[in-house]
């Protein structure tokens, strides 16, 4: 019998991909430090790909803990330019320099998924993508965060591909579902080799 499945996350279009795949799950988001363990991963000078998975698997733990009957999946997504992270903006000005930083620029984009089972991760995959932007003008950037702000202050990079950020991006190598944040061919393959999901 398939365990039941819990996504750690309160991100709207993670749960959409799952829901329209068929999978029944449940959402618990997961409330963890993210800046203190993203804080104390850089002393220890960790890789983006690392700072990714081990977020995913905070998260997918924390829940896990209250849920050892469950599949748990954490979920974290990183942007990275020259070695350098971007995170959530926090401010208008924040995704305004952000988004200049990226102009003209191909960054990566790491989408880190990790499954708990009994509390201790069983799976787990970072998928990568590689984003090429056009070049932006300080007029466009300014206009597109005052007609977005409300969604892309909770996104990495400060866009949503899903929404007008696709307008942003002249090249996208890699997997469609690993940009939006959760790699689902390879959890899909996951749960299917479990038993977990058939076809």
């Amino acid at each position: 019998m398939p365990k039941p499945l819990i996504l750690a996350s309160s991100s709207d279009i993670r749960a959409t991909l799952l829901r329209n795949a068929g999978i029944s799950f449940e959402v618990q988001a997961a409330r963890v430090d993210e800046d203190a363990i993203r804080a104390s991963l850089s002393v220890e000078t960790a890789t983006p790909r690392d700072v990714a998975d081990t977020l995913a698997e905070h998260k997918a733990r924390r829940v896990a803990q209250k849920h050892p009957e469950a599949l748990v999946l954490g979920c974290d997504q990183i942007a990275e330019l020259n070695g350098v992270v971007l995170t959530k903006p926090d401010t208008p000005e924040t995704a305004a320099r952000q988004l200049a930083s990226l102009s003209g620029q191909t960054h990566r984009l790491l989408s880190a998924v990790v499954i708990c089972e009994a509390g201790q991760p069983v799976w787990r995959h970072v998928g990568t993508v590689r984003m090429t932007m056009r070049t932006l003008s300080d007029a466009y950037i300014k206009d597109y965060i005052g007609r977005n702000w409300n969604s892309i202050r909770h996104a990495v990079g400060a866009y949503k591909l899903e929404e007008e950020g696709v307008r942003l991006f002249s090249r996208i190598d890699g997997d469609y579902f690993t940009v939006l944040g959760l790699p689902m061919i390879e959890l899909l393959s996951y749960l299917m080799e479990r038993g977990d999901l058939s076809i």
